[in-house]
């Protein structure tokens, strides 16, 4: 056999290698991406240019209009032509006028990485939006730190440190913040098609994550009373009156043993219901919100009703601290609490070590973080942690923030809480998926050898899970939690663990006057 130029082929070589295709298929990708992302550059230029030209036409109209009300007119007059040519709402083109010209006039360092393709759109987004909240002063020093955060990260996943770095230069506290954010909370409705309504809410981050979670715990008793309920139907068995089930109760980690209240499963399990969870939760949803108790489902002695929220947060020592046991106030002669720190055997005067704190450009509030690393006000994070009854302690360096040890160091629960700790989130390069989904995956494969143990374990989603078992994808650990991906093609990326707690500038907020707990 020849081929084009008559050259001789072994018959024993696949002419065709999979890897080598895959590498040239990356690249062109790649290439291809960037030039996208190039052109959406030039494209928003040009729509700042358009923005320019409608206020230059506001301000040679002459017009009795005010100056504001002129350049929108014009603006809009501007936006409809243009929505013309693209076949969009000029409503839309009109907010991309206004971005646009924004990032060209405010935002050069990031119109400069766009332009080059460092950066996506939604990293722009996200620069954009964060920087929202700061000063003139403060917004070029943001923009380069924000800039060097985003490049080779995935916008979900840069977005935590891109809020951090905002958060340290920040003029108003994040309680502050929460505070009014806090006036603007509200439920409306959308129309749907199909006779279908959507409802929304708008709360703290604490509050919404407790609901959902409440309901998803519901929801997942729901589905395995009806799991067992089926199981039954179909041997004809007739479960006893008192009978808990012995199936585990998907939505207490602990299982039905660990619960205070009774075990009696009456009114709850129907072999015909095959409602997924989400239909559960919605319903259960509704349940709750009509009547005050998910009583469509919930059992003759209310074990739904029981169920209360569970919402992980980390919580800085000095957060927890009252606001009048910071390190630069109140006198160690007096009682010490339990999250308050002993540091000389004086009196100190009020406001003695401010400077120098600020100095170090450290805040005495450090915000707390559900778990996912989305911060939450001071005030809510110490009513959860008056109302905790255990604490984690989590040990972690004070310059890089990574994770160095637990409490009572061993295997099993000890080892999975600090690595729950260092690994937030999925490990695998671009994921961002919380604790709560991950498998603890053996680097080295225990079957192979491989220790169980922190420096060889990783948490991964189960997506990441199987794709580094059952494709080309390989990984290995190089110390302190930093762990190289190495793709099929041979490129390699490294992967660090994210830092658990930020530090800004501000005083501490008193708590205000409303001591009573978010739910």
């Amino acid at each position: 056999m020849t081929n084009t130029v008559g050259a001789v082929q072994d018959p024993g070589v696949d002419p065709v290698d999979p890897v080598a295709v895959l590498a040239m298929v990356t690249s062109g990708v790649a290439a291809t991406e960037a030039s996208i992302i190039r052109l959406q550059a030039v494209r928003d230029a040009h729509l700042a240019v358009a923005q320019r030209l409608a206020e230059h036409l506001a301000a040679a109209g002459g017009t009795s209009a005010v100056r504001g009300e002129a350049v929108d007119l014009a603006a809009r007059s501007v936006a409809a032509e243009l929505a013309a040519v693209l076949h969009m709402s000029d409503r839309v083109v009109q907010g991309r006028m206004a971005r646009a010209a924004e990032l060209m006039t405010r935002y050069p360092t990031t119109m400069q990485a766009f332009s080059d393709a460092r950066i996506n759109t939604a990293h722009v987004r996200l620069i954009q939006d964060t920087a929202a909240r700061l000063d003139d002063e403060v917004r070029a020093e943001f923009e380069h730190a924000a800039v060097a955060a985003c490049e080779g990260e995935t916008p979900h996943r840069a977005q935590r440190i891109v809020e951090r770095i905002a958060e340290r230069l920040a003029p108003r506290s994040l309680t502050e913040r929460h505070r009014t954010a806090q006036e603007k909370r509200t439920v409306w409705r959308e129309e749907l098609p199909d006779g279908q309504k959507q409802l929304g809410l708008i709360h703290s981050a604490a509050v919404i994550d407790g609901i959902f979670d409440r309901l998803t715990q519901q929801a997942h008793l729901v589905k395995t009373a009806n799991a067992k309920a089926a199981k039954n139907s179909a041997l004809g068995v007739t479960p006893a009156p008192d009978e808990l089930g012995d199936s585990e109760e998907l939505g207490n980690p602990d299982g039905p043993g660990d619960s205070d209240g009774p075990g009696d499963s009456e009114g709850l399990g129907d072999p015909a219901d095959d409602r997924s969870l989400d239909q559960l939760r919605a319903d259960l949803c509704a349940d709750t919100l009509l009547t005050g108790s998910p009583s469509g489902h919930d059992t003759a002695v209310g074990l739904l009703s029981a169920i209360q929220a569970r919402v992980e947060v980390t919580v800085p020592a000095f957060t927890a601290m009252a606001p009048d046991q910071a390190p630069h106030r109140g006198s160690p002669t007096r009682p010490v609490s339990a999250f308050e720190i002993r540091t000389a055997q004086r009196t100190e005067q009020p406001g003695e070590h401010a400077d120098l704190w600020a100095a170090f450009r450290v805040r005495t509030e450090l915000p707390a973080e559900l778990a996912g690393g989305q911060p939450i006000d001071t005030h809510t994070a110490r009513i959860l942690a008056g109302g905790a009854t255990a604490w984690e302690r989590v040990l972690t360096h004070p310059v890089t923030g990574a994770i160095l040890a637990v409490d009572h160091y061993r295997p099993n629960a000890d080892l999975r809480r600090l690595l729950h700790a260092r690994d937030s989130r999925c490990r695998f390069l671009t994921c961002g998926l919380p604790p709560r989904t991950q498998d603890l995956d053996h680097t080295v494969d225990a079957a192979h050898g491989g220790p169980t143990e922190e420096g060889n374990l990783g948490g991964l989603c189960r997506r990441h899970h199987v794709l580094k078992h059952q494709t080309a994808w390989k990984v290995k650990q190089l110390g302190a939690g930093i762990l190289e991906w190495t793709s099929p093609t041979g490129a390699s990326y490294i992967d660090k663990p994210p830092p658990p707690v930020t530090f800004t500038i501000h005083q501490p907020d008193p708590p205000p006057d409303d001591e009573s707990a978010p739910f």
